[in-house]
C-alpha cells in the first residue's frame, strides 16, 4: 500500500467477491450449476415462478415448499445464486429499531412496533435456520454499533433511541457513551454511538449458497444463467415468463410469479420510477488478528458510522476487516453496468474510510475490493405487493440493507403467492405501501448524480473539520426538501 493509492494496486471487477469465491470453493462438485441448476432453454410449467435467485427469491421458494407442499416451484437467475448483491454485501443482520421514527410517521405507533418486532424475528431466524440446516455462514450474534465519526454525525440515533424508550423497547436500541463505544472498538475518530443487541453478521455468500442447497433439497427447480426477457402476467389465466440463455430461449407458464430482482427491477417500467440504483463498494484487508485485537475489536460487532454515504465494517473469523462505502455512482434507466462493479474511485473511497477510522492500520495490505448495485426507495425501506391481475407479486427496494429484511420479505411474498392473505406477515403495513415515485429519466439520473456528489463533498468536508461548500450543502438538502427521506438534513 502506498500513500498515493490506498487500494495498494487492487482493482475491483476482475473477479467475483471474496465472499462468493470462498463459498464456491467450499461447495462439493455435485452442487455445481451444470449438475443441479442448468440454464432453461425449453418450455416449462410451474405453480410458482420466482424471478431472481438471491436472498428474497430463495427465502420465498423455501417458504412456498412449506405453504404449498407438492407445488412446482421454479427459480430463474441470470447469473448464479449469490452472484448478485446477496453474495457481495457486508453481511450485516440488523433489525429496524433504528428506523422506528420513520415507521411511526408512516404507519403509527402500533404498526411500527409490529413491523420492527417482525424484523427481529427475521434477525433471529437466520441463526436458527442456519444451525438447523447445517449452513456455516459464520453467524455471529454480537450486535450492531452505530457511531458518530465526526461532530456533524453526533446524535444521529437520538430520535430512534427516544422512540424506542417511549414505546417500551429501550433495550432494543440504546445510546452509548464515548467510553462504551471504545470498549467495543477503538478509533481516534469515534465519538458516541448507539447499540442494537439483537443483530449479527454473516458470511453473505455462504448464506446465499446455503439457501440454494436447501431449496434444491426441498424440490425447488433452479435455472441459473437464465435471463428473464419478458413477463406477461396481468389478466391472463396464467403468467408467462420468457427467458434467454446461452443454450437458447425458454418459456415458463406459471400460476403465480414473484419478482425478486433487486436493483435490476429498476429497468422494468412497472418499478423503475420507484427506485434509484446506486453502487456500493467493499474492501478487505489481509488477515491481521493481532492488530484487530490491539484496537479492542474482539466481540465481532458490526460497526457503521452515521453518514448518508455510509461506511460499514465487520471482522472475519481469520482476523480480516471488511469495510464498505455507499458513496458510489448512480445508474441510468435501471442499467447495471461497469460503474457498479469496476469503479476503482468508489473502492478507493472505501479504503480511505478504513484508513481514517483506523490510522494505526495504515500499513495493512488490502487484499480484495468489489462492488455491486443497491436499489433505493424514497424512504430507504423495501416494499411488497401484488400487481393488478393478482398473479405477479414483488419485493424490492432494500436500499443496501436486505439480509434480515429479505427473510421477512420471503415470508410476505410466499403468503401473497400462495393466497394466504391471513398470514401475519402479509398483513404488515409495508405490504402495499407504495413508495413515492422519483422523476423520470434523464432527470432521475442527473439529479441523483448531482446530489450524490454534493453529499459526498459535504460529508468529506464535515469529517475533515471544514465548513462544507455552500452550493454542495444546499444541493445535499434537496431530497429532504422535496419530500424524499434521503440524504442529510
Amino acid at each position: 500500500m502506498t500513500s498515493a493509492d490506498p487500494l495498494g494496486g487492487v482493482r475491483p471487477g476482475a473477479r467475483r467477491s471474496y465472499w462468493l469465491r470462498q463459498a464456491l470453493e467450499a461447495e462439493p462438485p455435485e452442487l455445481s450449476a451444470d449438475v443441479v441448476a442448468p440454464p432453461l432453454f425449453a418450455n416449462a410449467t410451474a405453480d410458482f415462478a420466482i424471478l431472481g435467485g438471491g436472498y428474497t427469491g430463495l427465502w420465498t421458494a423455501i417458504r412456498l415448499t412449506a405453504l404449498a407442499p407438492g407445488a412446482r416451484v421454479v427459480v430463474v437467475e441470470q447469473d448464479i445464486c449469490g452472484g448478485g448483491p446477496s453474495g457481495r454485501n457486508g453481511g450485516f443482520v440488523t433489525g429496524w429499531w433504528d428506523e422506528l421514527p420513520g415507521l411511526i410517521k408512516r404507519f403509527g405507533d402500533e404498526d411500527a412496533v409490529r413491523t420492527a418486532r417482525a424484523m427481529d424475528e427475521a434477525v433471529d431466524e437466520i441463526g436458527t435456520w442456519s444451525a438447523a440446516n447445517g449452513v456455516d455462514a459464520w453467524h455471529t450474534p454480537a450486535g450492531f454499533v452505530s457511531v458518530s465519526a465526526a461532530p456533524a454525525q453526533d446524535g444521529a440515533w437520538s430520535e430512534a433511541v427516544e422512540a424506542c424508550a417511549r414505546l417500551g423497547f429501550g433495550e432494543r436500541w440504546r445510546g452509548l457513551t464515548h467510553e462504551e463505544v471504545a470498549a467495543r472498538v477503538r478509533s481516534p475518530v469515534f465519538r458516541e454511538g448507539a447499540f442494537m443487541p439483537r443483530a449479527a453478521t454473516v458470511q453473505p455468500a455462504a448464506l446465499a449458497r446455503g439457501l440454494r442447497r436447501v431449496a434444491l433439497e426441498r424440490g425447488v427447480v433452479i435455472h441459473e444463467r437464465t435471463r428473464v426477457v419478458s413477463l406477461e402476467g396481468g389478466g391472463h389465466a396464467s403468467a408467462v415468463v420468457a427467458t434467454s440463455s446461452a443454450e437458447g430461449p425458454g418459456l415458463i407458464v406459471a400460476g403465480q410469479v414473484v419478482v425478486a430482482l433487486n436493483a435490476w427491477a429498476a429497468a422494468w417500467p412497472k418499478f423503475g420510477r420507484r427506485l434509484v440504483t446506486w453502487s456500493s463498494y467493499m474492501v478487505l484487508t489481509e488477515p491481521i488478528p493481532d492488530r484487530v485485537a490491539e484496537i479492542g475489536w474482539t466481540g465481532g460487532e458490526g460497526v457503521a458510522d452515521s453518514r448518508f454515504t455510509l461506511h460499514y465494517a465487520r471482522t472475519t473469523p481469520d482476523g480480516r476487516i471488511a469495510l464498505g462505502g455507499g458513496g458510489g455512482k448512480a445508474g441510468y434507466g435501471g442499467r447495471i453496468g461497469r460503474a457498479f462493479t469496476h469503479d476503482a474511485g468508489s473502492a478507493r473511497r472505501a479504503a480511505e474510510g478504513l484508513r481514517r477510522w483506523f490510522p494505526s492500520l495504515a500499513d495493512v495490505r488490502i487484499d480484495d475490493a468489489w462492488g455491486g448495485p443497491i436499489d433505493i426507495t424514497d424512504d430507504h425501506r423495501p416494499w411488497f405487493g401484488t400487481l393488478p391481475g393478482g398473479r405477479v407479486h414483488y419485493g424490492l427496494g432494500y436500499s443496501g440493507n436486505g439480509v434480515a429484511p429479505s427473510v421477512l420479505g420471503g415470508r410476505i411474498l410466499a403468503a401473497l403467492a400462495a393466497g394466504k392473505r391471513d398470514d401475519e406477515s402479509a398483513s404488515l403495513p409495508i405490504v402495499g405501501a407504495t413508495p413515492r415515485a422519483f422523476p423520470p429519466e434523464p432527470f432521475r439520473y442527473l439529479g441523483a448524480r448531482a446530489i450524490r456528489e454534493a453529499i459526498v463533498r459535504r460529508e468529506q468536508a464535515e469529517e475533515s473539520g471544514r465548513r462544507p461548500n455552500r452550493i454542495a450543502l444546499e444541493i445535499s438538502r434537496l431530497p429532504r426538501r422535496l419530500g424524499y427521506h434521503l440524504g442529510p438534513e
